[in-house]
């Protein structure tokens, strides 16, 4: 055989050799390639759960997100506003601080990921029969709770309304309502809703405070303490923060479920003061808010009762002064008197809010962050609930610090006008600081009872980690 032959053959046999490779590799390469992502397989479902409740016809959102046709025009904003975790309305830093809640609404990181691929992929459709079942639409002011499964309350107390025209100086409408009970009743969750779907647009916020009967003294708040300053020698988030209040809503907030075994008493011949904080927005719109009452079945009322506090983000002895064109910074201290679980955080701003920062500074000069959000949204007061283990506890003497920061700059896009002085005030236009949250105070056998209850847990996690 010639040498030529040889080369031949060796030739053919190469070139067998890179087939059969070819043919082995082109499996293994198909099956490591990404899988194209659609809307009607990926997409919406992750817009069904975390989103379509606000983004559908005649709810609080500008656009509905339901079929591919309403979705497929807003894809570059979705992109943008997830992947830089604006929405879902979930501000919430998830590198410092508690990160275990019970009504987490933030995407995961797959999630988001799962969107940005689809749009740069240019949004495929996909196929309709892989849409998931349609969610049922709102046709109405729905609760929250009832959507949850919580079943519709079981006592609603509604205010007198108030027809705000459609431009005018925002108003703080104030009226009472009489509670309807004839018996002491325990509070195990509240909601506040506007009176319409109309109403949601005009109210800023609304605060149910409690009247009390005079036997129901303890429900006065005695825990917290932020010494003597303010305005004529006196501490007002002391007064504030001792008077009852039931719930506290604002834009984009839920309910209050309350900590098992805690709760709110309400007595007979009580009343609810409202204090509706409405502002104007083109149209003439008759404005009031509903407090959804659920109550703890007779025989199983709780032993603890629940405060709600509104820990200050201002030392009131400077009070707010920020420049024109500025960033600023105020920071305020409050003292825990007792033993306390916080059970949720709730950052309250105005228009130039920008981050807040709660942490406790202990007894023995440690400090803890317990939450820090940095990219507050004056759209979404949302509320996060810690869930029960995670909620953080504090021996008495321990200091709540809120760091409150404020963007006065044409950079923050809710600022109405970056050229002006802004003070500490009610209005829309002014800006105010503080921290909402609810409180349980335990004595000290029950103090160290939970410490060591979750110091057992901890260890019992552990073991079963390394067994796995």
């Amino acid at each position: 055989m010639g040498r030529g032959s040889l080369i031949n053959r060796g030739w053919q046999a190469g070139i067998l050799m890179l087939g059969a490779a070819l043919f082995v590799a082109a499996p293994a390469l198909a099956a490591d390639a990404p899988k194209q992502v659609t809307f009607s397989k990926d997409v919406a479902p992750i817009l069904q759960s975390k989103c379509q409740d606000c983004h559908q016809p005649n709810s609080i959102a500008p656009m509905s997100l339901i079929t591919y046709q309403e979705v497929r025009p807003w894809a570059r904003a979705i992109r943008e506003r997830v992947s830089t975790r604006q929405m879902p309305p979930w501000h919430i830093d998830k590198s410092v601080g508690i990160q275990k809640f019970k009504n987490d609404m933030s995407l995961s990181d797959e999630q988001i990921d799962t969107i940005v691929r689809w749009i740069d992929a240019g949004a495929p459709q996909g196929d309709p029969k892989d849409l998931p079942a349609p969610k049922p639409l709102l046709t109405n002011n729905e609760w929250q709770a009832v959507m949850d499964g919580y079943g519709p309350p079981d006592l609603v107390v509604k205010s007198d309304e108030y027809t705000m025209p459609a431009k005018h100086q925002d108003v703080w409408w104030r009226p009472t309502s009489t509670i309807p009970i004839t018996e002491p009743r325990w509070i195990r969750m509240v909601e506040i809703r506007p009176s319409s779907l109309k109403a949601r647009k005009t109210v800023h916020h609304a605060i149910a405070y409690e009247v009390l009967n005079p036997d129901n003294a303890d429900a006065v708040n005695t825990g917290t303490a932020n010494g003597p300053g303010g305005f004529g020698g006196n501490s007002v988030d002391d007064l504030v923060n001792r008077r009852p209040q039931i719930m506290e809503w604002a834009i984009g907030k839920g309910y209050d479920r309350f900590r098992e075994g805690t709760g709110k008493m309400i007595e007979p011949g009580e009343t609810i003061s409202w204090d509706q904080h409405i502002h104007a927005v083109g149209e003439e719109i008759a404005t009031g808010s509903e407090l959804g009452i659920w109550f703890y079945p007779k025989g199983q009322e709780p032993k603890k009762r629940s405060y709600l506090i509104g820990f200050t983000g201002i030392d009131r002895t400077k009070m707010l002064d920020i420049a024109p064109n500025s960033v600023a910074y105020t920071e305020g201290f409050t003292a825990l008197k007792e033993n306390t679980i916080i059970t949720n955080f709730q950052p309250h701003f105005h228009l130039r809010g920008k981050a807040m920062q709660v942490e406790a500074i202990l007894p023995d000069g440690g400090r803890q962050i317990i939450s820090y959000v940095g990219n507050f949204n004056f759209n979404w007061m949302t509320n996060y609930v810690y869930d029960d283990d995670a909620a953080p506890v504090f021996p008495k003497g321990t200091i709540i610090h809120v760091s409150a920061y404020y963007d006065n700059t044409k950079a923050n896009k809710s600022n109405p006008d970056p050229e002006q002085w802004v003070g500490y005030g009610d209005r829309t236009v002014d800006e105010m600081a503080h921290a909402w949250m609810n409180v349980v105070y335990l004595n000290d056998d029950e103090y160290k009872a939970l410490l060591e209850e979750r110091k057992a847990k901890a260890s019992k996690n552990t073991e079963q980690q390394q067994q796995q």
